[in-house]
């Protein structure tokens, strides 16, 4: 057994003492079946052989008391014959000696061994009546007793004569123990015989039954190491609370893998944002503190330097005070604010936001297609600035030449979108894709969202030196899509080079009460 569970322990591993434990259960619950069922069948074994000799025994006491004789009534051949068919009822011709496992001896009132017919009695005899305190006291039990006769377990009975005389009689157990412990040995060999194999059955099966756990420690230890897209390979013979099991941890790691993915992205972002936010507070700051390092020494000498300085210091620091106030926004919709809800009319904004930039740039054509009224539940002030955004972009990023279209539909499922397309140079897909971002630029393009901002910095366009002048932050865009989501809603952009530019904003008519 030492062996044994050194050759488990050698096995070792993290499974093998689930294994242990399962084995060593079901081997000590058989082994305690197997206690109790040898218990139960030696005893009843040893019931059955002591009964037949009990019965054996009682006859023969009873045969004696039924004839009532006595001790010299015995002594006679008459008697001896009559002492024949007692001891061996139906035997015609046979021996009258006892057998040689049975003893037979008569004894007077005093315990004294008597002889019969002129024979001494034994040893052995001598032995059982020396066995016996008080015969007379014997004699009055009904059944047999336990008696040692020269170290031999014998099973005796007493019968008291009509004379007052007492015969002993007595019969060897030695063939019944020994038929118990050959018994014994039979169970005790087939009982080790079916806890070896129940032992090897159980190793066999809980190691299979186990395999996926085995797998599951092997995925966890191979993510542990940075392997984040390792899943439990499944297995065909898995049992359904283990196949449960390693659904749900796949699912779960998926889900981790997901977040690790998410955070590692959401990191780079925020390094690449703070980078950008760094460099565009850098450029107004470096300009602001130029044109102040001219002035204190004294190159600004004319007025009307001066008042171009002034006028650059301001210009630079509205640049800054609009770059803030756009990560501000941000920031406050980052933290899924609250928002103000009430009944907005989307044609009311629409029509406003494109009367401005008809204000702006006269020579624009712009079509609107908004009439009626178009109701939503949101946020007066953002959706405002979403309907801005778009706007401002198309006046930054396009030609004046180009003509915009601003489109307010409803669709069969009550949803209302908001299609802002333009007719400007376009972009490319892979610009498109990254339009979100923040402080995304694209290099030497244009476009209606060529810049994603309020007036982007980067690459020609048809706005000439206003685009420049508007010091864009790349922001706008973001702001767009964090707006439109804080409602519910998705923002989709269609583009392609030479083919114009087209955002189209949905919006349900109600936010979800725990904003996206």
């Amino acid at each position: 057994m030492r062996r044994f569970r050194a050759w488990l322990t050698w096995r070792g591993g993290r499974g093998d003492s689930l294994r242990t434990r399962l084995t060593l259960v079901n081997v000590l619950l058989l082994a305690l079946g197997i206690t109790i069922a040898t218990g139960v069948s030696l005893f009843g074994l040893r019931h059955y052989l002591l009964g037949s000799i009990d019965a054996e025994l009682t006859g023969s006491r009873e045969g004696f008391q039924r004839t009532g004789i006595t001790v010299k009534q015995m002594e006679s051949l008459s008697a001896l014959a009559a002492v024949r068919d007692i001891l061996a009822p139906g035997a015609s011709g046979a021996s009258t000696l006892p057998k040689p496992d049975t003893v037979f001896v008569a004894v007077d009132r005093s315990g004294r061994v008597l002889s019969l017919i002129g024979i001494p009695p034994s040893e052995r005899q001598r032995a059982l009546a020396a066995a016996v305190e008080d015969p007379v006291a014997a004699a009055r039990y009904d059944t047999a007793r336990d008696v040692d006769v020269q170290g031999e377990p014998y099973r005796m009975t007493a019968a008291q004569l009509r004379d007052g005389s007492v015969v002993l009689l007595a019969k060897s157990t030695r063939t019944v123990h020994k038929s118990l412990q050959r018994a014994l040995k039979l169970d005790l060999a087939s009982g080790t015989l079916l806890l070896v194999l129940l032992a090897m059955i159980t190793l066999m099966g809980a190691s299979r039954t186990l395999r996926p756990l085995e797998d599951m420690v092997e995925t966890a230890s191979a993510i542990a190491e940075g392997d984040l897209t390792r899943r439990i390979p499944g297995r065909h013979d898995s049992v359904a609370e283990t196949e449960q099991l390693r659904l749900a941890l796949n699912a779960m790691l998926q889900q981790v893998e997901s977040a690790h993915m998410t955070r590692e992205r959401s990191a780079a972002q925020l390094r690449r944002f703070v980078a950008d936010a760094s460099h565009e507070l850098r450029t107004p700051l470096a300009a602001i503190r130029g044109y102040l390092q001219l002035y204190d020494r004294g190159m600004l000498r004319g007025a009307a330097e001066r008042e171009r300085a002034m006028a650059r210091m301001n210009a630079e620091a509205d640049r800054m005070g609009r770059l803030v106030d756009e990560l501000l926004t941000l920031a406050r919709l980052d933290q899924r604010p609250e928002l103000r809800l009430r009944p907005v009319d989307l044609s009311r904004l629409v029509r406003d936001a494109a009367d401005d930039l008809r204000a702006q740039q006269p020579d624009r054509t712009v079509e609107v297609a908004a009439d009626g009224t178009m109701l939503v539940q949101g946020d007066e002030s953002g959706l405002r600035q979403v309907i801005g955004n778009l706007l401002t972009n198309v006046r930054v990023h396009t030609p004046v030449a180009a003509p915009v279209a601003v489109q307010l539909t409803r669709s069969e499922g009550g949803e209302i979108r908001l299609r802002v397309a333009d007719r400007g140079p376009g972009m490319e897909c892979a610009d498109a894709d990254r339009i979100f971002d923040r402080f995304f630029r694209v290099t030497g393009g244009g476009g209606a969202a060529g810049g994603n901002g309020t007036g982007g910095t980067a690459g020609k366009n048809g706005a000439g030196e206003g685009a420049a002048s508007t010091g864009g932050s790349g922001l706008g865009m973001s702001i767009v899509q964090a707006v439109v989501a804080s409602h519910g809603g998705e923002v989709a952009v269609k583009t392609a080079p030479g083919a114009g530019l087209a955002v189209t904003v949905t919006l349900p008519l109600s936010p979800p009460r725990s904003s996206p």
